[in-house]
């Protein structure tokens, strides 16, 4: 099994640590591939590569904005040309299940031609000043930051890369990514796509391995912009290392995001949703609607349409598209099942789960049954934490505030879901609701059009949308004196 290498400089190479770090499948916990880890000087090879192409060589910064995009609209067209198998990649070193694997890669090859169509769209803007100083012209222009560290997370492989790269290399950046070592394989063929479609050398610059690798990205003065999706934890750490040069930043971090529940709501639609809301990619979604908020008159009723719907769910092997596949990691695993223990010590009642799904070939890999847990209070740390795992909490409200109060108990701020038939109650609440993500009588759509990120704990900063574009440029006043001689400020 020949390893995995990195691409500096437009060159793949095996990178100078000798390190070699095994890809663990989830489905059955078989090593599925290796990859070469880089080192301490590997990374800094790649900053000083990407440092060099947008300073020095500037083929990619200079590259006028048809040509960029059009090379962009190359990279898309290769993702499709290629989607079988990076769909099927995803699938086998992640766990989602095929049809949710298959969602992403058509998300992300949509991005990158979001992005090559918004190149060419106007931008910056026109200032009507005073003449204190005589007659002024004052404008704003849009340029790109310089070098990007990008370090993605493995619930969403190529998908949380893609919205980063995208933008970043649209706006004409020199991009270092690197993304999770639990699931590195769809990133690495994303670079082969890269190379055959003509980013010139720097540009785009692929490192692998964990923490030192992503503290160095933090701390180096040679890097303009740091973004990263991932937990607060390391989110938090990444800040203080960025704050050495006071770099750029742009985080997206965790999530305990409420689902709340009116009671003139549709039960059986908001219970479907709310499967989608929790169950989706297994739970390991930072917006994930872990917490159900629902009004005590109708809770009984919904918990049995939720709990019924749950233990229909179908899991098993990714490959034959179940409802649902296994966690990624037997970490992770033992991290949810250790919640679900927490849970039931402090007095939640376990409605359905709550343990290891085994059956057949499952019991090879890492798969947990849906789990939900009613008569939850806030002092709970299945309440108050983000599990990352396919377990949803119920809470009971009275009335419209104390339902507002309990979805902001918590010092997150990504997402949040509102279900009622009435446009007033519906616009209120999510008016009130301090996130950054919304949504009314569904969970979890999104779109490339429209911005991504979160208030509070839950980050710094935008992807997508035209927003996600502006994350990686900076914005430059220029101001024209359109008068002749000097200004007659100082008379002597």
């Amino acid at each position: 099994m020949v390893a995995k290498e990195m691409y500096i400089g437009g060159k793949w190479t095996e990178g100078t640590s000798g390190k070699i770090f095994p890809v663990v499948s989830p489905i059955d916990g078989q090593v599925i591939a290796k990859m070469h880890v880089s080192s301490l000087e590997d990374t800094k090879a790649a900053v000083a590569a990407a440092k060099k192409s947008f300073y020095e060589t500037r083929d990619w910064r200079d590259m006028d904005s048809q040509t960029r995009a059009d090379v962009l609209l190359t990279v898309a067209d290769l993702m499709d040309a290629r989607r079988a198998d990076l769909l099927m990649t995803d699938t086998v070193d992640n766990g989602k299940p095929l049809r949710e694997a298959e969602g992403d890669v058509d998300d992300a090859i949509h991005c990158f031609r979001y992005y090559a169509g918004l190149i060419k769209a106007p931008y910056g803007g026109v200032y009507d000043v005073n003449a204190g100083f005589g007659k002024m012209h004052s404008y704003t222009v849009h340029e790109p930051v310089g070098v990007c560290a990008e370090i993605t997370p493995w619930n969403y492989p190529l998908l949380m890369g893609v919205w980063k790269m995208a933008p970043s290399l649209a706006a004409g950046n020199s991009i270092v990514m690197k993304p999770s070592s639990k699931a590195p394989l769809s990133t690495i063929k994303l670079f082969e796509i890269f190379e055959k479609a003509g980013i010139p050398a720097g540009a785009a610059n692929l490192v692998l391995g964990g923490g030192e690798v992503g503290a160095f990205l933090g701390e180096s003065p040679d890097v303009d912009m740091l973004t990263f999706t991932g937990s607060t934890k390391v989110g938090q750490s990444l800040m203080r290392s960025a704050a050495v040069n006071v770099k750029k930043l742009g985080l997206e971090l965790g999530g305990k995001s409420p689902n709340v529940i009116f009671p003139d709501a549709d039960l059986d639609a908001a219970a479907e949703w709310d499967m989608i809301g929790i169950f989706f990619n297994q739970g390991e979604v930072c917006s994930a609607g872990s917490r159900i908020i629902i009004e005590e008159s109708v809770k009984d009723a919904f918990v049995g349409k939720l709990a019924r719907k749950a233990n229909a769910i179908t899991i098993g092997d990714p490959r034959e598209n179940p409802d649902m596949g296994p966690l990624i990691s037997e970490e992770d695993m033992e991290k949810v099942l250790g919640y679900i223990e927490s849970g039931k010590a402090e007095g939640a009642r376990l409605v359905c789960g709550g343990t290891r799904y085994t059956e057949g070939e499952c019991g090879k890999g890492y798969y947990v049954r849906p789990t939900i847990f009613d008569n939850c209070t806030r002092d709970m740390r299945i309440v108050r934490e983000e599990i990352f795992g396919p377990v949803v909490t119920v809470q009971t409200f009275k009335t419209e505030n104390e339902a507002i109060a309990m979805a902001n108990d918590t010092p997150y701020g990504l997402a949040g879901g509102v279900f009622t038939k009435s446009l007033g109650t519906a616009m209120h609440v999510v008016r009130e609701i301090r996130a950054g993500i919304t949504w009314i009588n569904c969970y979890n759509p999104t779109f490339n059009e429209a911005p991504w990120g979160g208030y509070k704990m839950s980050g710094i900063g935008r992807d997508l949308g035209i927003q996600g574009l502006y994350e990686y440029q900076e914005e430059k006043q220029i101001n024209i004196n359109l008068s002749e001689g000097a200004p007659g400020w100082y008379i002597h």
